[in-house]
Parts: structure tokens; C-alpha cells; sequence
């Protein structure tokens, strides 16, 4: 299969690592890390086993031409450019797979190449990049994906397979919007916690920074979970996103945030991505983690406080960053 990947950060990185380790013609459309990349090649250092790849690079999608696979693990607050990067990669027969977080994202593909070319991807995984082509896999891995809009298509069934031989869990949903849901209690909690962390337990609390207040660090997973108050907190914005989910008649069960914490602690002391944005002075994706699901909830009758105060505060953040 020929499968451009458009985001080449430790996801795609990854992702697009094991489909090329599995003998499929895997092109990486690579910016900064062009060179080292293009040079070096990608290395995955994981528990499972390390290994090293060399995709295909190239800046511009125009090299790539169209691909059966279009796999996009770009931030979201950088879908501005999917409308220049999208149409040199697809043709007739196109699949473009979002991992991206968050709700929102499908839309903005469809809208680009027609829903009958769009299907979404969760992806539940521990990595980090460690430098340009080196990928850290801490644990975990399996991708959850579906189509857009429509049930599972014969093709939905190949690519999940394609995934699947390449060493990477992946199963097949027919409900892609629970699923999301389903993420978004692990994402709002651990990736807002972790950052919104670094203003304090009590102005998460409040929805507010005092003035003139300075961020300390933000919280790994270990840290929000070894503490009693943190803890509840994490519990109490799972149910809330729990019973948003519930209210939009999504089949997410209350038993989803034992079944998540379970699964934190057994990543140590984990940096979820927001908090690595955040670290690096680079721009939050506030909009489809946090803004757009509070709204979801809110037009289903949710209120949603735990995550309405910890809008607030990653906003605040976000203007002091």
C-alpha cells in the first residue's frame, strides 16, 4: 500500500514506522526534521522492541502524489494547512485516516475530500519524540477506527488489517462519535489536569489565576493519580465527560474511568501531549479537546463545572504562555 503520513511528529512518527517496518511504501512529508530524517531514517526505541525504518521523505506533498493511505497526525491547531496539503495527496480511490484528538477534525477532512474519503482513528498510546527521527514508546498502542458518517466500509476492514499486521492492535468501531467520547475522558482529564496542574489545585478549582500569579510545573499522570485531591478531580471530569457522552445518546459506560485510571498507572510518570506542547511554547489544541466538547455537553443539557473551570484556566494559561 502507498501511505503518505502528514504529521510527522511522535505519532505519525510511530505509526508510520511500524506500516513501513511491515513492507508498505511509506512516505513521510517531514518539515524541520527533513534532513536528519531523510539521512538517518526513524528509530523507535520501545519495551517491545527497537527498531529503525527508512520512509520515503519529501517537503511537499506534490513529491508524494496521490496515495491509497493518507494517515494525519498533525496537531490540531495546524488543520489551517490541510487545504493545501490534502488535494496533491488524494485520488479516486483515497482513504485519509485522522489519529487526531479531539472532536471536529472528520468535519474539516470531509469537507476537503467528501465524507466517502474520511474515517477516524483513536489512538491509545504512550510516546514521546525524543529528536528528530528518534520515537520513544513508553506502552499501549492499539488504534479504535471507523468511518465518518457512514457504517464500516470492505476497505475499512483492509486498512484496519494493514494496522494490525504491522504490530499495531486495531480494531474496527460503528460508532465513531462514541469512541471519541470514549478518548475524551482520558484527554480532558490527564492532558487539561496535567497543564492546568501548574496554576495550582485551588484556581483549577475556583476557574481562575490570580492575578500576577506565576505557573509552576505541570503534573505528569503519577502525580495526578498519588494525589487524594487530584484523583477526585480526574474522576470528577471523567463522569462529567461520561454523562456529556451519555446525553448526546452515546454509549460510553460509567465504568470507562476505572477502566482508564487502571490503565494510567501503569504508564509511571507519563507526559500526555498537551503538557509537552505547553513546555515548548507551542499553541494548545484547546479548541477540539476541551472548547468543543464543553459546548457538546452544554447544547445536550450538561453543565459540565470540573470542565467549564478547567476551560477557563487553560485559557488563562494560554494567554500567560
Amino acid at each position: 500500500m502507498k501511505i503518505a503520513v502528514v504529521g510527522c511528529g511522535a505519532l505519525g512518527s510511530y505509526y508510520g514506522a511500524r506500516l513501513c517496518r511491515a513492507g508498505h511504501e511509506v512516505h513521510f512529508l517531514l518539515r524541520s526534521d527533513y534532513d536528519v530524517v531523510r539521512q538517518k531514517g526513524v528509530t523507535v526505541r520501545s519495551a517491545g522492541g527497537d527498531f529503525h525504518v527508512q520512509p520515503i521523505c519529501a517537503r511537499d506533498p506534490q513529491e508524494i502524489g496521490p496515495a491509497e493511505l493518507v494517515l494525519i497526525a498533525l496537531k490540531t491547531t495546524a488543520n489551517f494547512a490541510l487545504p493545501r496539503l490534502l488535494p496533491p495527496l488524494t485520488g479516486p480511490e483515497t482513504a485519509v485516516l485522522t489519529l487526531q484528538n479531539g472532536l471536529g477534525n472528520e468535519e474539516a477532512i470531509a469537507s476537503l475530500v467528501g465524507v466517502e474519503k474520511t474515517l477516524g482513528g483513536l489512538c491509545f498510546v504512550c510516546l514521546n519524540r525524543l529528536a528528530p527521527g528518534e520515537i520513544l514508546h513508553v506502552a499501549h498502542g492499539a488504534i479504535v477506527m471507523g468511518e465518518y458518517g457512514r457504517p464500516s466500509q470492505p476497505r475499512t476492514k483492509l486498512i484496519a488489517g494493514a494496522i494490525a499486521a504491522s504490530g499495531v492492535p486495531c480494531t474496527v468501531t460503528e460508532n465513531l462519535a462514541a469512541a471519541h467520547w470514549e478518548k475524551l475522558v482520558w484527554n480532558i482529564a490527564f492532558n487539561g489536569l496535567g497543564v492546568a496542574g501548574a496554576a495550582g489545585f485551588e484556581a483549577v478549582q475556583r476557574g481562575r489565576i490570580d492575578p500576577g500569579q506565576s505557573l509552576g510545573s505541570c503534573l505528569t499522570t503519577d502525580l495526578l493519580l498519588d494525589n487524594a485531591r487530584w484523583e477526585k478531580l480526574v474522576r470528577e471530569l471523567m463522569m462529567e465527560t461520561i454523562h456529556a457522552a451519555q446525553a448526546l445518546g452515546l454509549a460510553v459506560s460509567d465504568s470507562a474511568a476505572d477502566r482508564q485510571i487502571a490503565r494510567t498507572r501503569d504508564m509511571g510518570a507519563y507526559k500526555a501531549s498537551t503538557l509537552i506542547d505547553f513546555e515548548r511554547g507551542q499553541e494548545l489544541e484547546l479548541e477540539s479537546l476541551f472548547l468543543e466538547p464543553l459546548r457538546q455537553a452544554r447544547q445536550a443539557g450538561v453543565e459540565c463545572p470540573r470542565l467549564a473551570a478547567l476551560c477557563d484556566v487553560l485559557k488563562e494559561i494560554s494567554i500567560k504562555k
